[in-house]
């Protein structure tokens, strides 16, 4: 699997190139598991004097590597990738300000997959069997503050409370399970136990309870259903650093 790099293009040079006053490009990260489907859209990108390539990466965990250490206003990502999915990329991103607005680009089997990538905040969505043009046309939109998406019914997208969770808020979660009283947590996670307080509160507010004991019935009535967030446990992380 290609691993992440960084693949600088700077603005005004190759075939097109604006002249005089130089055009602003606009910067994309572009993440996907197949090497084959990512130098693909490297290519189209890359191609297109709109767009700025800044990195390239093999999986979601790169991916947000990248937004730790790139500046960047658009991140073109696959929906089933290694280490960090899709879902957990945009999960990560919920908790930082200011982030990329996060194009999903997806194969057609998975018709819940826009409604689930706009719940989590995603700004676009498009399926893999689009003309390229309408890949990048979306990123356009996106860059300039728009949402663009295949029929959602908006209706669904509160059904699932844990799809709103952030990574910390899953943590807290499933040390309440394990029955770690606010201070332990504080200190298993490294934080204050005003900030686990807090944690507590929106996680709550999000799960429609009140206290731990419902907080704990909802998570594990939740892992018992099909195809939930929490259903199955995460990959295990590894250690992987984009080359400089």
């Amino acid at each position: 699997m290609a691993a992440a790099k960084d693949s600088p293009r700077p603005p005004g040079t190759g075939a097109g190139a604006a002249s005089g006053e130089e055009r602003r490009q606009v910067r994309v990260v572009l993440a996907d598991r197949n090497p084959v489907v990512l130098s693909g859209l490297e290519r189209i990108f890359g191609e297109d004097e709109r767009f700025r390539v800044v990195a390239l990466a093999a999986d979601g965990e790169r991916f947000v590597e990248a937004v730790d250490r790139l500046s960047f206003e658009v991140g073109v990502i696959g929906w089933v990738m290694p280490y960090l999915d899709g879902r957990g990329v945009l999960q990560a991103l919920r908790d930082r300000s200011p982030a990329p607005r996060i194009v999903v680009y997806a194969e057609e089997p998975s018709p819940d997959g826009p409604s689930q990538a706009m719940a989590l905040g995603a700004a676009g969505f498009c399926f893999n069997t689009a003309p390229p043009g309408e890949l990048l046309d979306t990123a356009v939109a996106v860059a300039e503050g728009r949402m663009v998406f295949p029929f959602v019914d908006v209706r669904t997208l509160d059904t699932d409370p844990f799809v709103m969770l952030t990574r910390r808020e899953r943590e807290l979660l499933a040390l309440l399970r394990a029955g770690r009283p606010a201070a332990n947590i504080a200190d298993d996670l490294g934080i204050s136990v005003n900030t686990v307080k807090f944690h507590l509160k929106n996680l709550y507010g999000k799960l429609g309870v009140h206290n731990r004991t419902q907080a704990v019935n909802a998570y594990l009535t939740a892992q018992t259903e099909p195809g939930s967030p929490l259903g199955k446990s995460p990959a295990p992380r590894r250690a992987a650093g984009l080359p400089r």
